[in-house]
């Protein structure tokens, strides 16, 4: 196991200057104090300004730029606290090694997969109860969807980053050919006729695989998650492998291999153009000609530092969002993920300081500038962070719902992708992907 410790100078810098501005920082602190933190308000810290201690964050990441922003930022108001961050290899094999050990860290990273699987139970059993009301820490800034907790109800995890799943539109074609984003299924039809006519070969594009970034998850999976949580009686079917489950995934798979049939969207040609489901599809939409790119938002997070490594878009820039795919009758559905949560070590030797750093962490504030520099996307309301997202400002909670609501388990999401590439490969007809639900990751 090895740690490489990730510290920026700049933090070392403004811890020096903050000890010559600390009594102003703690009176204007102090005189917002009767303001409502849940409201995004200036922070009221709890701990003496004084107190001397060092905290570590461990996490896989090899960089974690919008974590070091928030230390610097946190120093404003504890200048002698010193904040790590660690990079642990093969991370998912260390972390439960790393918690019992003498540098074990106050504050680590954690997934939604670790709560089912058995060898990360050491892991979630060193984390705190986030949710204990005397920690004051404000988890009503997380939106609905965002929200993870045990079935006691018990907070462990807090989500940092979020993702959802849907197409990033090239605004620059549309507004050219005075085209509004489809709303709905029909809507959608009617635009791709009309960039086909215009002249745009592949008016959606993505990368052709089965992965969770792969365009079939993007375009079918939400759809397929409404279905399910409108027929909650069949998840448990669904996650024991039961063979008759397959058809809870008729409807989306039609609806998948309509529209593959229309020729708006072509599998061959994606396979040819698009290598990879990250750094190639960024790299073919920069290119200028496809109006929709199927992905993750883990790819649009991407976007950024690659803007300045293609040539065509250096030369020809434009204007860019992301949205969800319109792929239902009345809409699209927006599936909330969470990218990355943080777990406090319950055994921290810091933990007061630990715990007032979390307290800082959990604001729309402090959340949205995180997500802004990796931009991805922010887990409160505040999707103004970030242009790119701003399509999802006030989006219907009907058609919103997290991962954890559908009550599917890795098994389920593994068939669905598999069902999908399959039949919109021609590999597979609906009947045969419908019938051999349970086997077809394996085929």
């Amino acid at each position: 196991m090895r740690f490489k410790l990730e510290r920026t100078v700049t933090g070392e810098l403004l811890k020096k200057f903050c000890v010559a501005i600390a009594a102003t920082t703690m009176v204007l602190t102090m005189t917002s104090c009767g303001q409502d933190e849940n409201n995004n308000a200036e922070f009221k810290p709890a701990l003496s300004f004084e107190t001397e201690c060092q905290l570590k964050v461990a996490g896989s990441y090899s960089n974690f730029e919008s974590l070091e922003s928030e230390f610097e930022r946190f120093y404003e108001y504890y200048p002698n606290v010193n904040l790590n961050y660690v990079c642990l290899d093969d991370y998912d094999n260390t972390i439960a090694s790393a918690l019992i050990s003498d540098e074990a860290p106050d504050i680590y990273v954690t997934a939604s997969w670790m709560l089912d699987e058995d060898r990360m139970a050491p892991v979630l059993e060193h984390a705190e109860v986030l949710s204990n009301p005397d920690l004051n820490i404000n988890l009503d800034c997380i939106r609905k969807g965002a929200r993870w907790s045990l079935d006691n109800g018990d907070v462990i995890m807090l989500p940092i980053f979020t993702r959802s799943y849907g197409m990033l539109v090239n605004m620059d074609i549309f507004e050219k050919n005075e085209l509004e984003v489809p709303e709905n299924y029909s809507e959608l039809i009617d635009v791709c006729e009309k960039l086909e006519a215009a002249g745009y070969e592949a008016p959606i594009m993505g990368a052709n695989g089965t992965t969770v970034a792969g365009m079939y998850y993007a375009l079918a999976f939400p759809f397929f998650c409404d279905d399910v949580i409108k027929n909650p009686d069949s998840v448990a079917a669904l996650n024991s492998m039961d063979k008759s489950a397959g058809e809870i995934m008729r409807p989306t798979l039609e609806r998948l291999g309509d529209f593959v049939d229309s020729g708006h969207l072509n599998p061959n040609l994606c396979g040819e153009e698009i290598a990879d489901d990250y750094d190639a599809v960024i790299m073919r939409f920069f290119e200028g000609d496809v109006p929709m790119m199927l992905g993750s938002g883990d790819m649009v997070s991407g976007t950024l530092k690659r803007e300045s490594k293609s040539e065509a878009f250096i030369a020809n820039p434009f204007k860019y969002q992301f949205y969800v795919v319109p792929f239902g009758d009345e809409g699209g559905y927006f599936l909330d993920a969470v990218n990355l949560f943080f777990s406090v070590n319950k055994n921290s030797a810091n933990l007061d300081m630990t715990n007032e750093f979390i307290r800082f962490l959990m604001r729309e504030k402090e959340l949205g500038n995180m997500a802004a520099i990796k931009r991805l996307i922010t887990p409160t309301n505040d999707f103004s962070v970030d242009e790119v997202y701003s399509s999802l400002e006030g989006f219907p909670d009907e058609r919103a719902f997290s991962y954890q609501e559908t009550g599917l388990n890795d098994a389920v999401n593994k068939e669905f992708r598999a069902a999908a590439y399959k039949v919109a490969n021609g590999i597979m007809t609906v009947d045969e992907a419908v019938n051999a639900y349970g086997s077809l990751w394996d085929e």
